[in-house]
Order: C-alpha cells, then structure tokens, then sequence
C-alpha cells in the first residue's frame, strides 16, 4: 500500500483535490443604481460648470450639446447589443458611454463613434439655415445662429483625429492595430498635441481654469505606463494555463481566485489584499473583478480594412478642417479685433494722460 507520508506529491495532489472554490465575484449593482450614478455625475457637472461659465443659460447649452452627443453613442451601442449601458459627466471636461461587449466589430465601432458628432453637426446647420435671410432668431435669449455654431464647433472637434477623441478612437480602431507600436505612437503624439493645445489656449485667453484639460493627456500617458504591468501579469496568467478567451459569466470559480492571487501579487493597487486562501471578500473586490473582467481577451472582428477605413476618414477630415477654420474664424477673430482695439484704445488714454 503506498503510504502519502512517504511521497508528498500524492499529498499536494490530494489537498488541491479537496479545495472547494467559492463563487466569484458577481456585481451586486443593478441597471437602475448605474442610471442614478448618471444622474449624480450630470448634477456635479452643472454644479461645476455654473461656477467656470459666467452665464447659466451657455452652461445648459452646452449640456444639451454633450447630452445630445452622448445619446448618439448610447443608442448605437444599444442597438449593436452592449450591456451595462450608462452615460457619465466628468465636471468641466465632458462625458461618455460606458458599456461591455464580447466581440467588438470595425464596422459597429465606426457607425458608434460617428454616432454621437453627426447628430449633433445636423442639429447645428438646421438652427444656421433657420436664422438666414435676417430672422435673428432666439432661443432662452441665445440667437440660433449661436446655437447652431455651437453645435458644430464642439462635434466637429470631436471628429478631429486625435485620440482619445472619436476622430482618434475611429483612427485607431479601423487603420491602427491597437495592440501594435503605431497604435501607442498614435497615443503619445495624440497626448503631446493635447498639451500644446492647452498651452496655446492659456497663451490666448490668461485662463488657468484650461490647464484641467491636461487631464485627458495625462490619463493617456498613465493608462500606457501601466501596460508592461498589464502585460506581465497576462503572461503570469497565459503561464498558469488559465483560459482568458473567454466570457466573465463563463469564468470557472477556480480560475477566477487564481488570477486575483496574481493581480494581488503583481499589481500595485491591490497590495494590501490577502491571498486566498482564506476565500475571501474584500473592500477593493469589485475593483478586482473588473480588472480580471478587462484581462479578458476581446475579440476584434476586421470588418472594414485599410480601404474602407479611408473612404471613412479621408472624407471626414476633408470636411472637418474647412469647416473647423471658418468656424474659429467667427467665434475667435472677432474676439481677437475686439482685444486689439480695445489695446489701442488703452494706449491712446495713455498718450493723453
């Protein structure tokens, strides 16, 4: 008879047999909590925004605008059948669609991304063409002229390629491979732009308040930093022999303890977690889930190729940076001649005095 005591591996074989996994962790929050957490993240965004604008009825304009934007995206990836929808306002910088699906087509990706500046560019030369000929329309005090300049100016800027912007995304989804190195020099170049920009903008208007959109750069630059990490801990993963080609709702018991005893090893923001065993819950555990949930791999289906995706762009950006010009024109050329005029008019007080 052969005796365990005397072969430790039959031992190690015989305890790993008996360990009974608990379930995984499931989230406890339903559709309508995300909807109350979109509610919230629009209030703190008016909130915020009714101190930077100077006049309320600008801030609500630009809500609907964002609103409007959003509600494009939101309705496309409910059509293309994402779950978990949900929209979410970022104070002073904007909002987006957050939602979860499996396999991600080209073709879906583009109609979602176009899905939210076109509405809005369409909204915007039906309130220009209602003001021609002299109408002076006006909507809560503001001319429709200015509305509908609104309107194409922010959705327009969106189409630029610069990522993370739907111009970028839709660059980066159907020419770029987004796991390749093109991909993250896109990433970079798109972050060093978005400084200059901002630092041209504080140049113009002596506005500290712009410096917060250094926040959409710096979140590019820390989501790439973080990636090599990401990217170990995948192959700590792909070593152990664990299928990540799978769904979240497929995820064995098993499988998903042992990939959080790796994050917690391996990633930084869960240091202070404990193994398991002991199977058990923490604070951080919904975090955990959806890391894991992201370390899933995501099927990109090719369904557009290099020349559909330049019958996309290519006609975008020939109407997009005309368009973009003449519309800077009108909002800051006058505002230019006003500063000049209004410097002259200084210097001549002082030549008097």
């Amino acid at each position: 008879m052969e005796n365990f005591e005397q072969n430790p591996e039959n031992v190690a074989d015989s305890t790993e047999q008996t360990i009974i996994y608990p379930p995984k962790y499931e989230k406890q929050e339903q559709q309508g909590n995300i909807w109350i957490k979109s509610v919230a993240s629009l209030a703190l965004y008016l909130v915020a925004g009714y101190f930077f604008f100077p006049n309320y009825k600008i801030l609500f304009l630009i809500t609907a605008v964002v609103m409007i934007h959003e509600l494009g995206h939101f309705i496309a990836m409910k059509f293309f059948g994402y779950s978990e929808l949900g929209i979410f306002f970022i104070p002073l910088l904007g909002a987006y669609v957050s939602g979860n699906k499996r396999e991600v087509s080209q073709a879906q990706s583009a109609v979602i991304l176009l899905a939210g500046p076109l509405p809005g560019i369409v909204i915007g030369i039906i309130f220009l063409l209602l003001n021609q000929g002299g109408a002076n329309l006006h909507l809560f005090g503001i001319s429709y002229t200015k509305i509908g300049l609104l309107f194409m100016l922010l959705n327009l800027i969106n189409l630029v390629p610069v990522y993370p912007l739907d111009g970028g995304q839709l660059l980066n989804r159907v020419f770029l491979d987004e796991e390749s190195i093109w991909s993250k020099a896109f990433v970079f170049l798109s972050a060093a732009l978005m400084c200059w920009i901002v630092w041209r903008w504080y140049i113009y208007s002596h506005n500290p308040v712009v410096f917060i959109l250094l926040l959409f750069p710096l979140n590019l630059l820390i989501r790439r930093l973080t990636e090599p990490k990401l990217s170990g801990i995948e192959k700590r993963i792909e070593a152990a022999g664990i299928n990540t080609d799978i769904d979240y709702e497929d995820l064995p018991d098993e499988d998903y303890w042992k990939i959080r005893n790796i994050l917690i090893e391996e990633h930084p923001l869960f240091k202070d977690v404990p193994t398991a065993p002991p199977f058990e819950y923490c604070d951080k555990e919904e975090k955990i889930m959806t890391t894991i949930e992201s370390l899933l791999h995501r099927h990109l289906i090719h369904d557009v190729g290099q020349v559909g995706g330049v019958g996309i762009r290519v006609p975008l950006d020939m109407l997009v940076v005309p368009i973009l010009n003449d519309l800077f024109d009108q909002f800051w050329v006058p505002r230019r001649i006003d500063k000049a005029k209004s410097f002259v008019d200084i210097n001549e007080a002082s030549c008097r005095l």
